[in-house]
């Protein structure tokens, strides 16, 4: 079998000669999750011509790199052959107390490249490093005459429902056992979740957009963390649209023009893992066809957008202390499943997947509502608005997806579910849900099953 080519990845370096930039990379390695430099090789993976290798250059490499980092990395140095020639190849494993710096600068390796770190990522490697989190931190400007007792009995009371072992202690000693203040102290998180006035630290800007640059109404809110979570979601509220289907039941159902339990969600991960060391503020945009939601603090550089959406990662909590203090009050169901579930919800809504990106300093989210199709107008009138009175049931303000299954109903009365979900880039259960709609609302029935069609009333 043919040998595999060597190349540079997130674990694999190679110089031609040994410079500082080899103890540069040593330095990211160390900072990462481990790796090799390979001296002696040119960027393709071959030997240097006229490279050699001298019986004590491994030592001499070792000693340098000793001296240039700190705290101190000794590499483990060995020589390979390559293609007939001897290369020096120096390798250090994950450094346990983070991070390691060359010359009073820190790195790290991303992917195949050697990443200078900012001041917050290297406070933030460091406090990994100890298995803690900077909220866990005492906040020296801060006591106990800061913090409300009142909103620590609502956590209790919010902590206690539906528990068979219930909270049954004074606020002081839930603070204590739960580590949010320490000897009388009160930490980042503890001011944080339960602060009696303003919170400065924790402000979210809040805005209804009528253009990317026309703003129609705003708020500032800088409330403790749990009242942050609802006073964003009233924002919310107060400024998309809410329609309601009569079903023929006594109380009749709303829809929102989003599902509020999906917004309910990423805001709530928008307050928990937001970066509080980072100077700059989290938002809300809502625009007419979509809502913007912006967060200081990049994803771990261990969990990519692709395992994100994929749910193929293991969760990380940058503000440990807040997140488990959430899990307790019940409103984080597990961690790392948030995303999950705000995909299924928006599918089930008939609704466009939410966008997830790594945005500037932060990390970014864009939800999309649905939009009107080109449709007859007695169709927009019909299924915009109301069916009639001897249908018994009405829908509301039913537009997008709904209108555009309805269109290709009528062009292919045979058309089947997994073809309508192919037209419109639904799932099967998302078209599903629309067919119900227009069923309901009488503008559509079936007949017969397998090799039936569909038929418009």
């Amino acid at each position: 079998m043919p040998k595999t080519k060597l190349r540079e990845d997130q674990h694999t370096e190679f110089k031609s000669s040994f410079t500082d930039a080899v103890v540069e990379s040593l330095t990211a390695f160390a900072n990462s999750s481990g790796g090799r430099v390979l001296v002696g090789v040119d960027d393709g993976g071959k030997p240097v011509k006229g490279f050699t290798l001298g019986s004590e250059s491994l030592q001499k490499w070792v000693n340098d790199i000793k001296n240039k980092t700190q705290p101190s990395i000794i590499p483990d140095a060995d020589e390979m052959d390559l293609a007939g020639t001897k290369v020096g190849v120096l390798s250090v494993k994950e450094f346990p107390v983070k991070p390691v710096a060359f010359k009073g600068r820190y790195y790290k390796r991303v992917n195949n490249a050697n990443h200078q770190l900012s001041l917050t990522e290297i406070a933030d490697l460091h406090l990994r490093s100890f298995n803690t989190s900077w909220d866990s931190y005492i906040n020296p400007d801060r006591t106990l005459d800061d913090l409300s007792l009142d909103k620590v009995v609502k956590f209790i009371e919010k902590s206690n429902q539906g528990k068979e072992m219930p909270l049954t202690d004074d606020p002081l000693t839930v603070l204590t056992k739960f580590e949010l203040i320490r000897d009388t102290q009160v930490t980042n998180a503890g001011f944080l979740l339960f602060a009696k006035n303003d919170v400065f630290q924790a402000a979210i800007e809040l805005g209804r957009f009528s253009t990317p640059t026309s703003i129609k109404d705003g708020l500032t809110v800088r409330s403790d963390l749990f009242t942050e979570v609802e006073e964003v979601l009233g924002f919310i509220r107060k400024h998309i649209n809410k329609e309601y289907i009569i079903t023929g039941d006594p109380q009749r159902e709303e829809r929102w023009q989003y599902p509020m339990q999906a917004l309910r969600e990423i805001v709530t991960n928008m307050v928990v893992h937001r970066d509080y060391m980072n100077s700059g503020d989290s938002s809300v945009k809502i625009f007419d066809e979509y809502i913007e939601f912006f967060n200081p603090g990049h994803l771990p550089d261990t969990i990519t957008i692709e395992q994100l959406l994929a749910d193929d990662y293991s969760s990380y909590a940058r503000n440990r202390k807040v997140a488990a203090t959430f899990k307790e009050a019940q409103l984080i169901e597990k961690y790392g499943s948030g995303i999950r579930r705000i995909h299924e919800a928006f599918e089930q809504y008939g609704l466009k997947a939410p966008k997830f990106e790594n945005f500037q300093h932060g990390f970014r989210v864009i939800v999309y509502a649905e939009t009107t199709t080109d449709i007859d107008k007695t169709s927009r009138k019909t299924v915009g608005k109301t069916v009639g009175k001897t249908v018994g049931k009405t829908v509301g303000k039913t537009v997008g997806k709904t209108a555009e299954i309805f269109d290709s109903i009528k062009s292919n009365p045979q058309i089947t579910r997994e073809q309508l979900a192919d037209e419109t880039g639904l799932s099967v259960r998302g078209v599903e849900y629309h067919l119900k709609i227009l069923r309901e609302t009488n503008r559509i029935s079936r007949v017969g099953s397998k090799g039936g069609h569909w038929e418009i009333s």
